[in-house]
């Protein structure tokens, strides 16, 4: 009980550091700390790893800039749920295509409900990795996959064509809208759901 106060007032002190030291980038797509989500898994229990480490001097890494945005409030739920906040916190570099809500809000009604249960948890996981790639791609690294004709390799192990069409670029068929760094990597985000 001593051990999860500790861990509620040691997140709860890196998510308002974290709000302060958040770059120009991560505040222009609605930057909001939401501490209480972090501190609700810390509450239940639930050993977050390497995520939970509380760290006030380095600069925020994806999962904190994803907890930190309102815009992402679904994703950050889908992680947690899926328990692979680890893989958005460990050294990278990681590339990580991170879906607004309003993406999630495109998929068929009812479908981040029933992945978000108990039983779909590989399943979620599965689609949530699919997101991700080992390495750090910017928007001109991913520029230049394209022009090869290159795939990005994911963390699930599926294969994502990189397209342009003018300045836009686009990860299987969905344009990356803004691109955010984090300490251990770089944030594309997108405003649908990729789906193996």
């Amino acid at each position: 009980m001593k051990k999860n106060k500790l861990q509620i007032l040691a997140l709860t002190v890196v998510t308002l550091m974290m709000l302060a030291s958040c770059n120009q980038s991560a505040t222009e797509i609605g930057t909001d700390v939401q501490s209480q989500t972090t501190s609700s898994e810390a509450s239940r229990g639930k050993d977050l790893g390497q995520a939970a480490v509380a760290d006030e001097d380095s600069d925020p890494n994806v999962l904190n800039i994803a907890i930190g945005s309102e815009a992402h409030s679904t994703l950050v739920a889908a992680v947690q749920a899926a328990d692979i906040e680890h893989i958005l916190v460990n050294a990278g570099p990681l590339t990580v295509f991170a879906p607004t809500n309003a993406g999630f809000d495109k998929l068929p009604e009812g479908t981040v409900e029933t992945l978000l249960k108990p039983e779909n948890k590989t399943q979620l996981a599965m689609i949530l990795k699919s997101h991700a790639a080992p390495g750090n791609y910017s928007l001109d690294g991913l520029r230049k996959e394209a022009e090869k004709g290159r795939k990005l390799y994911m963390a699930s192990g599926d294969y994502w064509e990189i397209t342009t069409q003018g300045d836009k670029v686009y990860i299987a068929g969905i344009e990356v809208l803004q691109s955010i760094e984090a300490s251990n990597g770089i944030i594309h985000v997108l405003d649908a759901v990729i789906l193996p």
